[in-house]
């Protein structure tokens, strides 16, 4: 799962993380005046917290254990590549490992 630190000791309270966030990982913390990431596993990795706060009290740092695929032959995908390339038949260079 994603971690998102946030340093509670520099954050000022801007909300610009709050605001940033499209996915809505943070919730708002009335009390303390604070962010809080509450859904850190829907988080897009996207950094925009990060980016948008200006005293850099937040790190997001994403889990990339999701294994990426070998190759993406471009029989799964037509239409994408040029119509010639794909009716030579011709052997994709990824599917070779070249």
């Amino acid at each position: 799962m994603h971690q998102i630190k946030i340093d509670m000791d520099k954050c000022t309270g801007c909300k610009q993380c709050y605001k940033a966030c499209y996915v809505d990982v943070f919730r708002w913390d009335e009390t303390r005046k604070r962010p809080i990431a509450k859904y850190p596993e829907e988080c897009a990795t996207c950094n925009w917290c990060e980016i948008t706060c200006p005293k850099n009290a937040i790190e997001v740092v994403p889990d990339y254990r999701v294994p990426y695929p070998r190759y993406y032959p471009k029989s799964l995908y037509p239409g994408t590549y040029e119509k010639d390339e794909v009716k030579s038949g011709r052997p994709d260079r990824c599917e070779e490992g070249g």
